[in-house]
C-alpha cells in the first residue's frame, strides 16, 4: 500500500493500516462503521494530524476537547472527512504536571477556537498556538472551571 498516496475516500481499515504503518506510535483502539479511535504520545500529535489531512483528506478539524482524570488529562481531537463521512477520534494523554500540547491551528485553522476554549475551561495549553487567551472569562482568572478540582463558591 502507498503510504504517500492521498486518498479522497479511506475506509476505516486503509486509515487504520495507513496509521499504524507510518506511526508505530499510534494504537487504533478500535474501528466502526465510519469512525476511527486511536490513541498517540503528545509528542506526535502535530505530525500524525499533518499527515492525515495532507495524506488522508480529513478536511476539518470538528472538535478539541479536553477530559479530566483527575490524575492526568486527555485532549481529543475529532477528525472529519467530508467525502465520506469518516471521522478519527484521536486522543493524547497529559501528565497532570505538564499540560502542554502542540497546537494543530497550523493544520486546521479551525482549531484555533477550539485549542482556545479547551485552555480557557481546562488550562491544556497548546505550545505554539498564535493567539492562546481567553475567550470568554476575565483574564485575570486564575482557576479552570471545568477541571475536578474547581469548586463553585459556596460548595463544599
Amino acid at each position: 500500500m502507498d503510504t504517500e498516496a492521498v486518498y479522497q475516500s479511506p475506509s476505516e481499515e486503509e486509515v487504520k493500516t495507513l496509521l499504524t504503518e507510518k506511526f508505530p506510535e499510534v494504537e487504533v483502539t478500535k474501528t466502526e462503521a465510519r469512525r476511527v479511535y486511536a490513541k498517540l504520545p503528545r509528542e506526535k500529535v502535530l505530525e500524525v494530524c499533518k499527515y492525515i489531512q495532507h495524506n488522508l483528506t480529513f478536511e476539518h478539524c470538528s472538535t478539541v476537547i479536553g477530559v479530566d482524570y483527575v490524575d492526568h488529562m486527555t485532549v481529543v481531537y475529532h477528525l472529519s472527512n467530508y467525502y465520506n463521512g469518516l471521522m478519527i477520534e484521536l486522543s493524547t494523554d497529559l501528565p497532570a504536571d505538564d499540560l502542554h500540547v502542540e497546537s494543530v491551528t497550523c493544520v486546521w485553522e479551525g482549531a484555533n477556537w477550539h485549542e482556545r476554549e479547551t485552555y480557557e475551561l481546562f488550562g491544556i495549553i497548546f505550545d505554539n498556538h498564535p493567539k492562546l487567551e481567553r475567550l470568554l472569562t476575565p483574564k485575570t482568572y486564575e482557576f479552570y472551571p471545568f477541571r475536578k478540582s474547581y469548586k463553585l463558591r459556596g460548595s463544599e
